[in-house]
């Protein structure tokens, strides 16, 4: 699995054409090998959430799924902490993914782990 990341900057400028800061784009996408498809395919699991965009009811409401990471999201914010912290949650959120493929891929086996 390889996660691409995409950063852009774009000036904004106000109605008379003066400077109104900057605009950033946060653009991901996960390019998955052939097993790695194969195992979302065989556990249906396109649209597992990987990132949440809060609470509704006590439930976390789903931002982000496997389908969506794979097809590419983008985010544009005016603050570059904001950007950097998106980036940071998209990162976790694709470790995570590996560790679930990594399970799902030893299903049928086992697994030795020596101390």
């Amino acid at each position: 699995m390889k996660l691409i990341i995409k950063r852009d900057q774009v000036a904004q400028t106000g109605f008379f054409g003066g400077h109104k800061g900057m605009s950033f784009t946060l653009t991901c996408r996960v390019d998955l090998t052939e097993q790695e498809k194969a195992l979302i395919a065989k556990y249906k699991a396109e649209n597992y959430p990987l990132t949440f965009t809060g609470y509704h009811d006590g439930t976390q409401v789903p931002k982000d799924t496997i389908s969506s990471l794979t097809q590419g999201i983008t985010a544009e914010v005016k603050d570059i902490t904001i950007l950097l912290n998106n980036e940071e949650i998209i990162k976790g959120a694709c470790k995570n993914f590996k560790t679930l493929l990594d399970v799902m891929a030893t299903f049928g086996g086992q697994e030795v782990i020596e101390f």
